[in-house]
């Protein structure tokens, strides 16, 4: 990973963010596909999940033992790229249905049914490190969100994040021939809604926010390590709390 800072943006954003109400047709769709989308991604496009989670499984532990929070930890995904022996992992998830797979699963510490959003049953810096892999671009109140982060990350601890480049040209392309193609044939409706009412946030956004409070340690750009998020898919980075 290269080390240097992202410079914040200056435009003001409005939160929380109230995209269009989908119908309940919609809303089922849309729940089925997170789960054949969480299923089907490791292996349909195994490029991507190696940099998903491989960038921040690969960053070095700063200490003998890490008590770690994985917010949106989805279906466990992540799990098998981490070092479970060497860590108190906790996973933080709002469906009810992934929690009952997660509790399934070797190496958890505990399965948390919350959001990030809300109160978390926390005392302040209760974590060495928090992992959030494609979760900011969803949250709707995400300064609530990453106001609790704050809150629950330990003074000198580290922040691991996983970003689409949302709102590039490249992302919004790949997601055309990936996402929205499986979608449409699967559940025969526009896709169009249904992402409008889940990516709520841009890159821009969330690093608006983030930067804010956090400082970046380390920056990793897929498929090119270069800063020019236009031709870019994700962004992983390692953070820290901002003096």
């Amino acid at each position: 990973m290269t080390t240097g800072t992202i410079p914040p943006k200056t435009a003001r954003y409005v939160w929380p963010k109230r995209p269009p109400a989908l119908s309940k047709e919609q809303e089922a769709a849309r729940e089925a596909f997170m789960k054949l989308w969480h299923e089907e991604l490791p292996t349909r496009y195994s490029i991507v999940e190696r940099f998903n989670h491989g960038a921040l499984a690969r960053l070095p532990q700063t200490r003998e033992r890490w008590r770690t929070l994985e917010i949106g930890s989805g279906i466990g995904g992540h799990l098998p790229f981490e070092d479970l022996s060497k860590q108190e992992y906790h996973c933080l998830e709002y469906r009810n249905e992934f929690c009952d797979v997660l509790r399934g699963l070797d190496g958890v510490e505990a399965v948390h049914e919350a959001s990030i959003e809300g109160p978390t049953p926390f005392p302040d810096g209760a974590f060495d490190r928090i992992v959030a892999i494609h979760v900011l671009e969803h949250l709707r109140d995400l300064p609530k969100a990453i106001a609790e982060i704050k809150r629950l990350l330990a003074d000198d601890g580290t922040l691991d994040v996983v970003l689409p480049c949302e709102g590039s040209l490249a992302y919004s392309i790949a997601r055309r021939i990936s996402a929205k193609r499986m979608f449409e044939s699967r559940f025969g409706m526009s896709y169009d809604p249904i992402i409008a009412n889940e990516h709520v946030n841009t890159l821009d956004e969330v690093l608006h926010l983030l930067l804010a409070d956090f400082e970046p340690l380390q920056t990793k750009r897929f498929p090119f390590n270069v800063p020019i998020d236009a031709v870019n898919l994700c962004i992983a980075l390692r953070l820290k709390k901002r003096r």
